[in-house]
């Protein structure tokens, strides 16, 4: 089975290139996907549509065009990956949670024990919680391989 996997989430570890390791060497057919994870590429993504005087627009601006990539990658996904780092909210991890969850796509949820209570609701509407990308690669090897 081949499956689509989008790496939604924290930027700032290499938990992605984990995961990816990880599948290779299972032998897992996944193609995996994630946004845009240069910080300054991205929050600067609608900078070429016209100079803004305020950063709320500018951020604006940007995330609409970065919803593009985001929206289309998990679109096409089989499953998604959202990871929660311990350093900074991930406000766009949660949205992108509930956007899995509103079109009924399985996603997976990775985050330490610290954040359990404030993760509750998007915890909830996932398939499986992780606290490790060991447990993630485990997850994919028994849905793509059993």
């Amino acid at each position: 089975m081949s499956f689509y996997v989008y790496l939604s989430g924290e930027i700032h570890t290499d938990w992605r290139e984990e995961i990816q390791r990880g599948a290779e060497a299972a032998g897992l057919d996944i193609v995996f996907t994630a946004p845009v994870t240069d910080h300054d590429a991205s929050d600067a993504a609608g900078d070429h549509l016209g100079e803004q005087n305020n950063q709320f627009w500018r951020d604006h601006q940007s995330s609409k065009v970065n919803a593009i990539r985001t929206r289309t990658l998990i679109e096409q996904s089989d499953l998604v990956v959202v990871r929660f780092g311990d350093k900074y909210k991930q406000w766009n991890a949660a949205f992108d949670a509930g956007y899995c969850s509103a079109l009924a796509k399985p996603y997976i949820t990775l985050h330490s024990e610290d954040t359990v209570h404030p993760l509750k609701e998007v915890d909830a509407g996932a398939q499986a919680w992780c606290t490790t990308t060991d447990q993630v690669v485990e997850t994919l090897k028994y849905v793509l391989k059993v």
